[in-house]
């Protein structure tokens, strides 16, 4: 017979595995019904679960929601804003690599109604509480990682000195939220490739479609390297 801390820690990895398909299920879910449109009981039937066991998981709605936000963040930081911090060129690299990393993340289909937080944003803007400043959290973050690329490429000399990194980071944010919604209107990636064209015509790069048909993909840091720039 297992001894009772091995039961217990099983039963403890069991709960982790399935808290996980839950929230899983419901950023997907989210995208297409909105963070209110999340119900125990749309959830329990996608994953054919009782809605008691889902119930011993979140204890409100509001706590699903933040879950829901929280899982939601780490695929996006997954997908697009940790391997963007890890090529190894500072500045524009690392700005061209955030936009098209968010392309990307559209063009796999990582959720069936696009980015997330592009439409948690419009849905809970006008919803005070925690939920809302939760989303603001995040909006904020991506909106100053961008802009703190911005302003490294200027110091590096890498975009023009008059160039106003507030407005570039505007710009290019709103390209993204452009590129994302014609994406879930039309479902047609054509859009991810003239948003990505977008993004290089506002940096003032090459926009030939042939020759950014196979971009060479950016070097990495090692781990140990963005370490050392971390503690800088």
């Amino acid at each position: 017979m297992e001894p009772d801390g091995g039961q217990t820690r099983k039963q403890r990895e069991d709960g982790l595995r399935t808290r996980k398909s839950i929230l899983r299920e419901a950023v997907s879910l989210a995208t297409v019904e909105g963070l209110e449109g999340l119900s125990i009981g749309d959830l329990a039937k996608a994953l054919d679960m009782s809605k008691s066991g889902l119930y011993a998981h979140f204890g409100s709605k509001q706590d699903l929601q933040l879950a829901t936000i929280d899982e939601a963040e780490r695929i996006f930081d997954l997908e697009v804003i940790e391997p963007a911090a890890a090529v190894q060129d500072e500045g524009l690299p690392q700005l061209l690599a955030i936009c098209d990393n968010f392309f990307e993340h559209l063009r796999r289909r990582t959720f069936p109604g696009g980015c997330f937080f592009a439409s948690a944003v419009l849905e809970m803007g006008t919803r005070p509480g925690p939920v809302k400043e939760r989303i603001g959290l995040f909006q904020q973050r991506f909106a100053g990682l961008i802009l703190q690329f911005a302003q490294r490429a200027q110091e590096l000399g890498q975009i023009a000195s008059d160039e106003d990194p507030t407005l570039l980071a505007f710009d290019l944010n709103g390209i993204i939220l452009a590129a994302n919604a014609n994406f879930v209107m039309t479902q047609n990636a054509t859009a991810l490739d003239v948003a990505r064209r977008a993004v290089r015509r506002r940096l003032g790069l090459n926009t030939d479609p042939k020759l950014e048909a196979a971009p060479e993909a950016p070097k990495q840091r090692s781990s140990a390297d963005r370490r050392r720039r971390s503690n800088r």
